[in-house]
């Protein structure tokens, strides 16, 4: 028997055995176990593990303290802190599970029926059109190489703040037949060009080959606030600009109450519309500092509340939510706030914000009957897991308005300025 053939035999056996040691179940377990785990101060987080994995120890039993039940290790939060937790297979140290505790924080859980209305960066570019002149059909602004989404914030070195602003302009550009210095605002660019304005025939009045807007209003539902510091979180996902699609710049905005007054069911492929107006009172309930992918935010000058649960409530991370029951608070009718059944259907323990965390499915037979499923102005509807806030309502599925998606709700009060981390995390661009 040759030494290379010995060789080649022991090698054989020792990747056959490594092969199966991979398939071996509590190995395989040990893989699944994350190497670092969040955890709410007075929450427990369960961790899968066979029946020859146990806790070894943890560093700081004043931080965290060990369960063992059922197949079960459990980690529970005891107090704000850093910890260790060490897992042995068959008497041997296999891995170090890094264990943060988090401050307990709760916020009050929404639900109301939310008037919008943002104010944009300038004046937005929603269209072009022509302009009969005595030499023909032109677009001034196209001419300038204006593009729709574009925000006009300067001409001629002064600030445009809205509509108003702007019509003085071309009075004077046109009547002296001097160009206008335009400054834009394209995404992250910023853009200058000279623009000159034209006389339609039988006018008096010059004009830009533009179609211009600067505001925008629709409605949503509130997500949650905090009852200290009165920040809010609502619609969990960004406003775009009905005619562009385009994300909405914004300098600033308000909400304020509003009414259901009707509702059009979805069905597969046309999602459905709560039809709403603003509450006759008109009252401000609060202001909009911020437009996201996660949604608006800002802050409340008064308390608001839905008369079902208007007290404090646990939020829950994105690994404590899970598959099965769930309910949502929504207004289908008037101004008030109902609970209705929905499903987790699936859910994704998210490290970085992003989204969509959650798929839901809408079971409550009456909710189907009213809405068909889910709807839009639905957005940002509380999504609440066994007495926590997880996160909120977003889109809806096309092809199926029985079920959509749905966001963390650690996301939404990262981007509204609460740090439930108390440190610094980068936010949404």
């Amino acid at each position: 028997m040759s030494l290379d053939w010995l060789r080649k035999c022991i090698g054989g056996i020792l990747l056959v055995s490594l092969c199966f040691f991979g398939f071996y179940e509590p190995v395989q377990q040990l893989v699944n176990i994350p190497n670092s785990v969040k955890v709410m101060e007075g929450d427990q987080v369960a961790l899968p593990k066979a029946a020859s994995v146990t806790a070894m120890s943890s560093l700081n039993d004043k931080n965290v303290a060990l369960h063992e039940e059922k197949g079960l290790l459990s980690i529970q939060g005891k107090a704000v802190g850093k910890d260790e937790v060490v897992l042995e297979l068959a008497g041997l140290p296999v891995k170090k599970v890094n264990v943060e505790v988090l401050k307990d924080f709760k916020v009050i859980p929404g639900g109301q029926s939310i008037g919008v209305k943002l104010n944009t960066v300038g004046v937005l570019v929603v269209g072009h059109h022509l302009v009969d002149t005595a030499k023909g059909k032109v677009s001034p602004g196209e001419i300038a190489g204006i593009q729709v989404g574009d925000m006009i914030t300067e001409i001629n070195g002064e600030k445009i703040e809205q509509l108003a602003d702007v019509a003085p302009f071309v009075q004077k550009a046109g009547e002296e037949s001097k160009s206008m210095e335009v400054v834009i605002k394209r995404e992250d660019e910023i853009v200058k060009t000279s623009l000159m304005p034209l006389k339609e025939k039988g006018e008096d009045g010059y004009k830009l080959g533009l179609y211009i807007r600067d505001s925008a209003a629709g409605i949503g539902t509130m997500t949650f606030f905090d009852p200290k510091s009165k920040k809010y979180g609502a619609l969990g996902h960004v406003i775009s600009d009905m005619d562009t699609k385009k994300p909405i710049m914004v300098e600033d905005g308000e909400i304020v109450n509003s009414e259901v007054t009707s509702i059009e069911k979805g069905s597969g492929g046309k999602p459905g519309e709560k039809l709403a107006r603003f509450s006759a009172d008109r009252n401000v309930i609060g202001n909009i500092t911020r437009n996201s992918p996660f949604g608006i935010f800002g802050a409340l000058n008064q308390s608001v509340e839905n008369n079902i649960l208007d007290k404090p409530m646990r939020i829950a991370l994105s690994h404590q939510v899970k598959e099965g029951p769930a309910e949502i608070l929504t207004v289908v009718d008037g101004s008030k706030v109902e609970k209705y059944d929905v499903e987790i259907v699936s859910t994704i323990p998210q490290k970085f914000p992003a989204t969509k965390g959650m798929v839901i499915k809408v079971t409550d037979p009456e909710l189907l009957e009213k809405t068909g499923g889910i709807v839009q102005g639905m957005s940002g509807s509380p999504i609440i897991q066994d007495g926590k806030l997880i996160g909120a309502v977003t889109h809806v599925f096309v092809n199926d308005p029985t079920s959509g998606y749905g966001v963390h709700i650690e996301w939404m009060l990262s981007e509204a300025g609460i740090d439930i981390y108390k440190q610094n995390h980068e936010r949404a661009s």
